[in-house]
């Protein structure tokens, strides 16, 4: 065998190996890049001691990423020179242009996307293969990748880019949030679990005000009432927990259990004989604007299962319970005692009837729209809240992508609404600029929007209607 055919065969094998450890290192920045780091992280946490491995190359993707570059271009730079030499030594000057078409489709294909495909097929577990080499890779090309990256961000800085300020927080909420709603579009996630855990992250954003019974819907029991009348009243009470004011509903005094007064009533013999205030316990404030989270955390330090709800002035505003925050993370609870009504009615024509303290979050889990509830907490709320008046029954109006008309109203509450987006075909789009409206409405926007729908005719607030405080029925 002649020298020429030793030098060609010898620079040809040598393309084939960098050729090889190109494709290992394409491989690998696409694996590394591409694994699950939950997935990781429960492998290391089971013992895997190349998921540990990977877990600590990903804590630097920067030096990681580095390594990789610098040894896949030292390799097809080092594999195009050979190649370049070996087709000079073949054909000549003309050597230049084959080699450089010839290595062009051998790094394509064999180099980039044949190891990038493969590696992205099963990305967690190619990078628990080459953990160990891309590691070691790593731990030799440090003070390489370490100098050019000072050289990088000293460059940039010049033209006024800081890398160090510009790193990314990773988001843990805002990640699950997108990772639930993935898999609910490709179908691997049932809507009802998709809106449990959706529920549980958007406790921290939710306030007690937005899932509380609001004053008008209390049932509250006058302490200067007859002892027979409270006993009755809370014999009749589905509710086991009564909030209890003397002369002024806003003037709660304690709290009464049922159980605390059939005790009482059977160690007395009589309702006269029961003393109320002494079994009455201290009522629990809390403001408006708690979260959700926070709340369920009270509840649970306190082993208490009810608390009222006031504003920034001390004014009552409703009650809020464990079992409202737990409903908001599941669903409606109904027990033997509770009336179901759902307020919401498809009609065949594609509206959809609703009560108009229907909760706006109700609807967009329902239907999976995306109403905005920043202003308004129900829907009547927010058509008031857009209107900037109270409709009349007929009117119409056109904003956030849907279609509303007021069906029903009594005094200043929007008691029935129809509705329907705007895009028969697919859900609304979404909060957006508010379109003109269909009829015209008197001007002037209502005020303190803070209370749910009632009957009474005060002025509009941002639940669709709003009064005094006064006993009534509802859930407590």
């Amino acid at each position: 065998m002649s020298e020429f055919q030793i030098d060609f065969l010898t620079s040809f094998s040598a393309v084939v190996a960098l050729l090889g450890m190109s494709a290992f290192f394409s491989g690998s920045e696409t694996a590394l890049t591409a694994a699950s780091r939950a997935w990781i992280h429960g492998r290391a946490r089971e013992g895997d001691r190349r998921a540990v491995i990977v877990e600590r190359l990903l804590r630097d993707r920067e030096r990681l990423i580095g390594a990789i570059l610098l040894g896949n271009n030292l390799v097809n730079i080092l594999a195009s020179a050979l190649a370049t030499r070996a087709f000079l030594l073949l054909v000549g000057e003309a050597g230049v242009v084959y080699a450089t078409l010839v290595m062009t489709a051998l790094v394509l294909i064999f180099a980039e996307v044949l190891p990038k495909s493969w590696a992205i097929a099963d990305p967690n577990r190619v990078a628990l293969s080459v953990a160990r080499p891309v590691s070691l890779l790593v731990g030799l090309l440090s003070p390489v990748v370490s100098l050019v990256s000072m050289i990088v961000r000293g460059t940039l800085r010049i033209f006024g880019v800081d890398l160090a300020g510009r790193r990314e927080i990773l988001s843990v909420h805002e990640e699950l949030r997108d990772t639930i709603d993935l898999g609910a579009r490709e179908g691997g996630l049932k809507k009802s679990f998709r809106d449990m855990l959706g529920s549980i992250l958007d406790l921290d954003e939710v306030t007690v005000e937005d899932v509380m019974i609001h004053r008008k819907k209390m049932e509250m029991l006058d302490l200067d009432e007859p002892p027979e009348r409270l006993v009755d009243r809370i014999i009749e009470s589905p509710h086991t927990r009564l909030p209890v004011y003397r002369g002024n509903p806003e003037n709660i005094v304690g709290v009464l259990h049922a159980k605390d007064v059939l005790r009482a009533l059977r160690r007395c013999g009589s309702a006269e004989k029961i003393d109320f205030a002494a079994l009455m316990h201290e009522p629990w404030f809390v403001p408006e604007t708690t979260s959700l989270r926070e709340q369920l955390n009270a509840f649970l330090r306190r082993h208490a299962h009810f608390a009222l709800v006031v504003d920034e002035y001390g004014a009552l505003q409703g009650l809020v319970t464990l079992e409202d925050i737990l409903e908001e993370i599941v669903g409606d609870i109904a027990d033997e005692f509770d009336t179901v009504a759902h307020g919401i009615r498809v009609l065949d024509d594609g509206w959809v009837l609703v009560d108009g303290a229907t909760s706006i979050r109700d609807l967009n889990r329902h239907f999976d729209w995306d109403l905005p509830d920043d202003e308004a907490s129900t829907i009547a709320g927010l058509i008031i809240y857009e209107a900037e008046t109270i409709p009349i029954v007929g009117q119409k109006f056109r904003f956030h992508g849907f279609e509303f008309e007021i069906v029903g109203r009594r005094r200043n509450q929007i008691t029935q609404i129809r509705m329907r987006p705007l895009d028969a075909t697919a859900p609304a789009t979404g909060r957006g600029v508010r379109q003109p409206r269909a009829a015209p409405a008197s001007s002037g926007r209502q005020d303190g929007r803070k209370t749910a729908p009632t009957t009474t005719p005060p002025p509009a607030d941002r639940s669709g209607g709003g009064g005094p405080s006064g006993s009534g029925s509802g859930v407590s």
